[in-house]
């Protein structure tokens, strides 16, 4: 049984950059964090001991993002951008006057751009959702998380080009 679970689109170099990383933290990660433990348990007192609860925190920190990046990789759809059409989707670049402020911004996952300072939006947050579809010279608006609402214009649509 299929859930909805939305797709998301990685670049052929955000994958592999992300599979790199899934491979580190599952081998090396967790052996040196492994490591850590032990050492900190060989010091005595577990209630005292701030590098042992360092450690643990640290490997859960590694545990959660092994499976972020597990869950990621395996609904990703790796490829070239879509080509734009002028209409708002996944793995687009959009220019819009939000609240008539001009803005640009991907829709997508934070893990497309990688290290580059492109704003992201996910298309399950409240602006992809009021947006995806949406053509050049569409408006729309959509309530906030804080209850307001928020204008948004169309201005453009381009290919992502990482």
């Amino acid at each position: 049984m299929s859930h909805d679970r939305p797709v998301t689109w990685l670049t052929q170099e955000a994958f592999d950059r992300r599979s790199a990383e899934l491979e580190q933290l599952s081998g090396e990660g967790r052996l040196e964090i492994a490591k850590k433990i032990e050492s900190a348990r060989e010091e005595g007192d577990l209630k005292e001991n701030g590098g042992y609860h360092a450690a643990k925190e640290e490997q859960g920190k590694i545990e959660a993002r092994i499976r972020v990046l597990t869950e990621l990789l395996r609904h990703a759809v790796v490829g070239e951008a879509p080509q734009s059409t002028g209409v708002v989707e996944p793995g687009t670049v959009i220019r819009a006057k939000i609240m008539g402020d001009e803005t640009i911004f991907l829709i997508g996952s934070r893990e497309i751009v990688g290290d580059s300072d492109l704003d992201v939006y996910s298309e399950g947050s409240p602006l992809g959702i009021a947006i995806i579809g949406l053509a050049v010279g569409d408006s729309t608006s959509y309530t906030a998380p804080n209850g307001k609402q928020i204008s948004v214009e169309i201005v453009n649509v381009e290919t992502y080009v990482p």
